[in-house]
């Protein structure tokens, strides 16, 4: 097991190098200089060569990338070009909407998604299966964000119960600056509960044709105790793994949602910094949404070996 955990953690290291490397590349080739657009039009040469030696510009490439690499190991994130403040902080204050944000999207997600795919197999091709598929189709038809527009006029414009966007942050109280989320949530998690309503399903169909099922239910073991005692942990891997690859795409998806309700998180910070042209909190971002990533894949494969021990012991 900890030889198994060592590969994955050297993985991790490599993936993230490589990935800094795709996106200073990638920054680097795109036209625009950064102390230029800061400046404005109206600025002088020197004006935009001596703001270019400050924030490190007139470095070679490959010197730059050391340095912001040499940052990023050390935890000096360097600092905003727009803002004046250093990346780092920047990125703590709108880590604390956006994954707030993102795990309460994915617990709603899974007590929705999982129990409408059980309940859904439970009785294949009846009214109940009928009406979690429809459901399921309709949260994959419907884009997160039109959701999110819908939510808001029906229960901020015109009923009144929950504000419309912004965030009051956490020092406002809790109840303030939930209510502000809830909207929010729930948005970002019907698609991704339609869709583990439909892995569920899948999962837990193909795990009632085994032999074990039918020996279960010959010695007496009641339909309900055998689907929930049984064959839910077995059908929890191909769960997990979808959980896994959503909760990477919630957090890419709160980039959008975090725009149509005005949060201040990771995704309007990114959204901010593209228009500045602020190329350090790009670099930085992507990054750290690639580190979020690679985590929450490494997480999911220590809980293959909780949900199934004989992935545990292969391993």
């Amino acid at each position: 097991m900890l030889s198994f955990l060592a590969r994955r953690l050297a993985g991790l290291a490599v993936t993230l190098l490589a990935t800094a490397l795709v996106v200073f590349v990638v920054l680097e080739i795109l036209p625009g200089d950064p102390a230029a657009v800061i400046l404005g039009v109206s600025a002088t040469p020197e004006t935009v060569a001596a703001l270019r030696t400050e924030f490190g510009l007139d470095l070679p490439a490959p010197e730059r990338f050391l340095r912001w690499v040499g940052g990023l190991l050390t935890g000096d994130l360097g600092t905003s070009y727009g803002y004046r403040v250093p990346v780092a902080q920047l990125i703590g204050e709108r880590l604390q909407v956006t994954l707030p944000l993102a795990f309460a999207a994915i617990l709603l997600a899974t007590l929705v998604g999982v129990p409408l795919g059980m309940l859904a197999a439970s009785r294949p091709r009846s009214l109940r299966d009928a009406g979690v598929m429809v459901f399921a189709q309709a949260g994959l038809a419907l884009p997160d964000f039109w959701v999110g527009i819908l939510l808001v006029l029906a229960f901020a414009i015109g009923l009144h119960w929950l504000p419309s966007g912004g965030f009051p942050g956490w020092d406002a109280g809790l109840g303030p600056a939930l209510a502000s989320l809830i909207l929010p949530v729930i948005a970002l998690a019907l698609p991704q509960a339609a869709i583990l309503a439909r892995v569920t399903r899948s999962a837990t169909l193909e795990a009632l044709q085994e032999d074990w099922v039918r020996t279960a239910r010959a010695k007496g073991l009641g339909a309900a105790a055998t689907l929930y005692r049984h064959v839910l942990r077995n059908a929890l891997v191909p769960v997990v793994t979808m959980l896994g690859v959503r909760f990477s795409f919630m957090i890419a998806g709160a980039i959008i949602i975090e725009d149509v309700f005005s949060l201040p998180g990771l995704g309007r910070l990114m959204f901010q910094a593209i228009g500045q042209h602020d190329i350090i909190v790009v670099k930085d971002l992507v990054v750290v949404f690639a580190a979020l990533v690679v985590v929450i894949n490494f997480l999911v494969d220590i809980a293959y070996g909780i949900v199934d021990p004989r992935l545990r012991r292969r391993a």
